[in-house]
């Protein structure tokens, strides 16, 4: 984790936590998903394919956008957890901000419009 752009996406996934703007682990991000809190589903690189797939088709079932993104490790440690495949941001706002600098850092420029892939 050199990159200071990529340090930043988790810092960010940490100020989400302490802003009480995200939920975190399997069974807290599917019942965000369920309930309608989840504004944006982030799945862990390194997860399994199976619980990739059923993530990606329960976010496409209730319409939530979601990213495959990081790893298990990085991603709990940014929230000061142990390891975690997956993570819900809970607020509209969060997400968005989360969604352009993942963007940016993909890109290394600015976000024009949707991005089909996240």
């Amino acid at each position: 984790m050199n990159d200071k752009n990529l340090m930043s996406l988790y810092s960010f996934l940490g100020l989400c936590m302490k802003a009480g703007k995200l939920s975190s682990g399997e069974v807290g991000t599917q019942q965000s998903i369920t309930s309608g809190k989840a504004k944006l589903v982030i799945i862990s690189q390194d997860a399994s394919e199976n619980t990739t797939n059923d993530f990606k088709n329960k976010c496409d079932y209730y319409k939530v956008p979601y990213v495959v993104f990081g790893d298990k490790e990085n991603l709990g440690r940014a929230i000061g957890k142990s390891e975690r495949t997956s993570l819900a941001v809970c607020d509209n706002g969060f997400a968005k901000a989360f969604r352009e600098k993942l963007q940016k850092w993909q890109d290394g420029g600015d976000l024009n419009g949707e991005n089909k892939n996240i």
